[in-house]
């Protein structure tokens, strides 16, 4: 066990110290969230009746945005630097490597997320300190950096990844946004839990499926 989990965690660290020093990914994603949100707020004239129903979309809309600017940015550092193949030599398992970029990706996004939302409640005036709105954004956001980690590695090596990631990242992530987007709105509207339930078995669901599907996905492509 030793063997697989001591390199998720140091590649995890290591994209976590380059993050700190560089401040690429969670500035550009947060920056970008923050004029989504302050857009929408503009534009959409959002009150108590209506803030059930427009604020989830608004949210997700920003965060499925947000991440993808930071899933873009997964693997760039080591093939910029030329030490993407170097990373695939280490004497590591190809999972140790897919799940160490998915935990710095997961703490990338968390952080984003959590800097977002006491901002997008206050311009919304909503409560964000729901349990069920905080699940599922923890679930959503694992699903988010599943899937974009794979896509991620995949797109890498391409001309346009800019534009590969997103058109292979969101037709299969949608069960997920629509899932949470359902689960945020019921949240905010403090709808019972049982209403929401199933999208939140939903999202769960997709997680346990892709973390499973994604790392056997991601030991092929790194063979290509």
């Amino acid at each position: 066990m030793k063997e697989f989990f001591y390199p998720v965690l140091l590649l995890a660290w290591k994209d976590v110290i380059l993050e700190l020093r560089r401040k690429e990914v969670v500035l550009s994603s947060l920056v970008f969230a923050i004029l989504v949100i302050v857009v929408f707020n503009f534009a959409l004239d959002v009150t108590q009746e209506t803030v059930g129903i427009l604020a989830p979309g608004i949210l997700w809309v920003a965060f499925s945005f947000a991440g993808v600017l930071a899933m873009s940015r997964t693997f760039i550092i080591e093939k910029d630097q030329n030490s993407l193949d170097g990373l695939l030599l280490c004497p590591v398992s190809r999972d140790s490597l897919y799940f160490g970029k998915l935990l710095g990706l997961f703490i990338f996004m968390l952080v984003v997320e959590a800097i977002l939302m006491p901002i997008f409640a206050a311009l919304f005036d909503f409560s964000a300190f729901s349990f069920t709105l905080l699940g599922v954004i923890f679930l959503a956001t694992l699903g988010f950096a599943t899937v974009g980690t794979l896509f991620s590695s995949m797109a890498v090596n391409t001309r346009s990844r800019e534009i590969m990631l997103p058109l292979l990242f969101f037709p299969v992530i949608m069960p997920v946004i629509i899932g949470a987007v359902e689960t945020s709105s019921g949240a905010i509207s403090d709808i019972n839990l049982i209403s929401t339930g199933r999208w939140i078995q939903l999202i769960a669901v997709f997680d346990v499926v892709f973390l499973v599907v994604c790392p056997w996905a991601f030991s092929l492509a790194m063979e290509e």
